[in-house]
């Protein structure tokens, strides 16, 4: 939402009001004062007015290092989802910033910022996510270049964008994908004959899961970490 209809929206102001305050520098965004009406804000955007705070939602951005047999979902009758493992007052309010089948492992992002999270997930913002890979069958040679050439899936109708495939060892490998569709890297190794038996993710665009997390451990993410997906959306009103 522009600057100017959140404050409006707050205080009941008038627009020329506000955009004269804005002008005057009283209006505060994030700790800066906003001299433009340029800054896109939600609910999660700390705002002052004249020295007078807005409302403000306390957002909330974790790593995950999910281990296997956990879900990722927010509520399971069958089986522990990844909430399970939050200790944190706002849990009840995460949702993911993408998923791991209940078997994988690795990085997973949530937050109660329905924004944010979409920066992350949509397949159009090309973001990367990195992946270690062990596969039942041998990988042949000819995957790396299929990968880079995309790989149709038939029930969608669809090729997925170029692929960055780096063998290992002969049933290991790191994969990146710049998309996350539903099993995807799994439906490309079946696509070449092969079967994934073991998935880590390692990477979601600049951030790397913390070495000093172990399995079903997590942390809140620093401000520059979340800041690595501000932005990516500009269609905010």
């Amino acid at each position: 939402m522009r600057l100017d209809r959140f404050i409006t929206q707050h205080t009941g102001r008038p627009e020329k009001e506000v955009l004269r305050l804005i002008r005057a520098g009283a209006v505060v965004v994030e700790g800066e004062e906003a001299r433009e009406n340029r800054h896109p804000v939600d609910e999660f955007t700390a705002v002052s007015v004249e020295g007078e705070a807005l409302p403000c939602r306390e957002a909330l951005y974790v790593m995950l290092h999910k281990p296997a047999g956990y879900l990722s979902a927010t509520s399971d009758d069958e089986h522990p989802t990844v909430i399970t493992l939050i200790d944190h007052p706002l849990a009840g309010e995460l949702h993911l910033a993408g998923r791991l089948d209940r078997a994988s492992t690795g990085l997973l992002l949530l937050t109660n910022n329905g924004r944010w999270s979409k920066a992350v997930t949509e397949p159009g913002q090309g973001v990367a996510k990195r992946y270690l890979v062990e596969t039942r069958e041998v990988i042949g040679a000819e995957a790396a270049g299929k990968f880079a050439e995309g790989i149709y899936f038939a029930y969608e109708d669809l090729t997925t964008g170029p692929a960055e495939l780096e063998v290992l060892g002969e049933r290991e490998a790191r994969l990146t994908i710049f998309e996350g569709r539903y099993h995807q890297v799994k439906r490309m190794f079946h696509a070449v004959g092969n079967r994934v038996t073991a998935l880590h993710r390692e990477s979601i665009g600049g951030l790397v899961l913390d070495a000093g997390l172990g399995p079903g451990a997590w942390r809140r993410l620093g401000g520059e970490e979340v800041a690595l997906f501000r932005g990516a959306r500009t269609d905010l009103d």
